[in-house]
């Protein structure tokens, strides 16, 4: 798996954000992307998945796996995005969150077995039934991580993930979901103000 990104401009009501971007993530690499506030990083992850706000203005391409995905809908690209705030629905079970996550396809029974095994993975084991108001900060960002994984992505992005946690909680949380992208081999962006959240096999980027 691959993501591309070609040339990619981006404005706001006249202002450019950032001109010419582009670069190439393998899959199983991340590549971070850091500057300060304002300056178009969660706007260029939003153009990525297909949700950035029409008051932009915007040019360039993104490839995935060599398909050109600049113009199709967001459901249709395959790309999975974990914000700051690792939103789980409050009226279903953790379990019930994590098949949420699971493309149609599969049949009930699969979808059960793959939702144990995604608690096993992430060393929840027992939790499916759990409320997710229950559970700890760390609980909550792994169920996440977990439920986007779950939904098959080609690519991932992260937008500051890590910054709404405390230094122990983050170290531990960060390289559980580095591990997930590394030995899936999915191609991953990710946006941060932390230079300690850039991995080290990690490429980086200002903007």
């Amino acid at each position: 798996m691959t993501l591309n990104i070609k040339d990619i401009t981006l404005s706001v009501e006249g202002n450019v954000l950032f001109q010419s971007v582009s670069f190439d993530v393998a899959g199983g690499q991340v590549f971070s992307i850091m500057g300060q506030s304002g300056c178009g990083k969660s706007s260029l992850l939003s153009l990525i998945t297909g949700t950035l706000d029409t008051a932009f203005t915007a040019s360039g391409c993104v490839l995935l796996n060599g398909c050109d995905i600049t113009h199709q809908a967001p459901h249709k690209r395959c790309i999975g995005i974990q914000f700051q705030d690792h939103l789980l629905f409050p009226h279903m079970t953790v379990g019930e969150n994590l098949a949420f996550g699971i493309p149609e396809r599969f049949r009930a029974k699969e979808r059960k077995a793959m939702v144990i095994k995604a608690l096993n993975d992430c060393g929840m084991a027992g939790f499916e039934n759990q409320n997710p108001a229950t559970l700890s900060g760390g609980q909550r960002g792994r169920v996440s991580v977990m439920r986007t994984l779950l939904s098959e992505p080609e690519a991932v992005l992260l937008d500051e993930p890590f910054s709404k946690l405390d230094k122990e909680l983050k170290a531990e949380f960060r390289q559980f979901v580095f591990d997930q992208v590394y030995s899936r081999e999915i191609p991953t962006v990710m946006v941060t103000h932390d230079t300690d959240d850039v991995p080290d096999r990690s490429l980086m980027m200002r903007l």
